[in-house]
């Protein structure tokens, strides 16, 4: 290996925003390096469900479902604000599109239009119930042949058997595996397929949602011979604000010099792992917990500052949340269970604070439900918040890692991941909140339960609650008694699925200093960049689809910068 190389462009980070810039500088005739700090691809893209937020994409107008970048526009300035990175959105509009068009048409990164999945504000002017998200097609991991141990794997609680992917469509299908002929093939189709894979490969090669985009980024980096640097660490960057022409890695216990003549692109994942930026700007007190990948430690943001940039925004919630479960593996290790659509808006359950009260509508977006928690704490410990549910409910749609069905819970108290009482007053005091406020919780959501109107909080009113609640159950698919003894309760806690702030950029992601001024060679995406949606959530996506949309942006620009 040289001690120094030359290259149009680097780009350092191999998430999604990475692969999909080196994939994109390679199509473009750049001569271009990926550097990845670890020995695996993927990063927290490889853990999430992977869906884009691309409004007006051509992949759910030929579905049949109607979109447009303007009606979008429209939804943002309501949820954001009129001046607030207007010249940003107006690029990821626009741009949108033509970046998934342009994966599609030149590589193996193909997409499903997912039809209906509501805007997380559907309530808002502008937002959309159908048409503007998208998702990774299922990839077979055996065309990556060895290399397919490159991909990191899903979150250990989101695999079945210890190493077996399903999507959201399979899940009811191996639910209902003994209810119709259908639905027995199907579920022992991929089982008998993840056994076959287990001889050869250390998890199932059925891939899916975020893990699916993942390996069909690195799969098409392969087809495309883009060299990629595992285990390689960037350690400072040549130049300073008026220029950057290089980078330093650190490459088998020595250093490389990678010199560049259009530029560096960061797109290492974000601070999420660096307790230091998590205290300086996220809500206090710091939430400890993180979905990141955990190489995440903000290397980009300080590399950035170094160089002058600005960082932004930084008064607000920083974090893209969502309420997490800890849970207890075999081996003795812990794992964060992330509480984002199956158990939250469905009917029998409820979330309470410390004062055994309901503070918000369970079945808002998993990102605004942590935001109500922290909202609640200002005034009644809220941190960790209870959700609570029955017997019957558990049997039926399950409750965070408990898979719907289960009927036997003692190894799940046993490890202290639910609690449960034969009363709600034995409840209450096992899990320290006000009996007479969970009472009188479960109480007013049982007579809400027969009328289908939670006059408290609105469950059912969204369409995003409809959406992940069970339609057959009437009169509010949202709202359901809890009456069946004993009862239950898991603890949530804050977590970030990924953060909002990060380097300042233009609509070319070229990192701007504190002078609004671009610094020329510098790049940043993905969770490096500051998001464009300005620390809010519209919809499901809204990390992945500007991600790939501003690594199109960036290399774009750099393909026709005069270096």
């Amino acid at each position: 290996m040289d001690a120094t190389r030359e290259v149009d462009l680097l780009v350092v980070g191999a998430g999604p925003a990475g692969m999909a810039a080196a994939l994109i500088a390679s199509l473009e005739g750049l001569d271009v390096l990926l550097a990845e700090q670890s020995d695996q691809v993927g990063g927290t893209g490889s853990t999430s469900a992977g869906t884009l937020w691309i409004p007006g994409n051509h992949q759910s107008q030929a579905a049949g479902f109607n979109d447009t970048a303007e009606a979008a526009a429209t939804y943002l300035h309501a949820l954001i604000g009129q001046g607030a990175n207007s010249d940003l959105i107006r690029a990821f509009l626009q741009t949108g599109p033509e970046a998934i068009d342009y994966l599609e048409a030149k590589t193996d990164v193909q997409f499903l239009a997912c039809g209906k999945h509501p805007d997380y504000r559907n309530n808002m002017p502008g937002a959309a119930v159908t048409g503007r998200a998208i998702v990774a097609k299922p990839f077979d991991g055996r065309l990556l042949g060895r290399d397919f141990r490159r991909v990191r794997p899903p979150i250990r609680e989101f695999m079945l058997f210890g190493g077996m992917m399903v999507g959201k469509e399979d899940i009811p299908r191996l639910i209902g595996r003994f209810r119709s002929l259908g639905n027995f093939l199907h579920s022992a189709k991929i089982f008998l397929r993840y056994l076959a894979d287990r001889v050869r490969f250390p998890r199932g090669t059925r891939i899916t949602m975020g893990n699916a985009l993942v390996a069909r980024l690195y799969y098409s980096l392969r087809k495309c011979n883009v060299p990629i640097l595992f285990d390689a660490p960037i350690a400072v960057v040549i130049g300073g604000r008026d220029g950057v022409t290089g980078a330093t890695l650190r490459v088998n216990g020595g250093e490389m010099t990678v010199k560049t003549r259009r530029g560096v692109v960061l797109a290492t994942g974000g601070y999420g792992h660096n307790m230091a930026l998590r205290e300086k700007f996220m809500p206090q007190p710091t939430p400890p917990h993180s979905l990141s990948y955990a190489g995440n430690k903000g290397d980009g943001i300080a590399i950035g500052e170094k160089l002058g940039a600005a960082v932004s925004p930084e008064r607000c919630t920083s974090g893209l949340w969502t309420p997490v479960s800890i849970t207890r593996r075999a081996d003795g290790s812990k794992g964060l269970y992330p509480h984002l659509s199956l158990d939250r808006a469905k009917p029998g359950l409820i979330a309470v604070n410390s004062a055994g009260r309901r503070f918000v509508n369970e079945g808002l977006s998993y990102h605004d439900f942590v935001l109500a928690m922290f909202e609640s704490h200002k005034a009644v410990p809220s941190i960790p918040a209870w959700l609570i549910c029955d017997a019957a409910f558990i049997e039926k749609y399950g409750f965070g890692d408990i898979h719907p069905g289960t009927r036997d819970l003692r190894k799940f108290e046993a490890s202290g991941y639910v609690v449960s009482g034969r009363t709600l007053d034995e409840l209450a005091a096992k899990i320290k909140v006000d009996a007479a406020g969970l009472r009188d919780s479960v109480g007013r959501n049982n007579k809400y339960a027969e009328t289908g109107v939670d006059i408290d909080f609105g469950k059912g009113d969204l369409e995003l609650n409809r959406f992940n609640g069970d339609a057959a159950h009437k009169p509010n698919p949202c709202l359901g008694p809890i009456a069946t003894a004993p009862f239950y309760a898991i603890a949530v806690f804050p977590a970030d699925i990924a953060v909002s702030t990060g380097l300042a950029t233009d609509a070319d992601a070229r990192v701007l200093d504190t002078a609004r001024k671009p610094i020329p060679g510098l790049y940043a995406c993905g969770n490096d960049m500051a998001s464009v949606m300005g620390g809010s959530y519209p919809g499901p996506g809204t990390t992945l689809g500007p991600a790939v949309v501003f690594a199109y942006r960036a290399v774009m620009h750099a393909r026709g910068a005069n270096k």
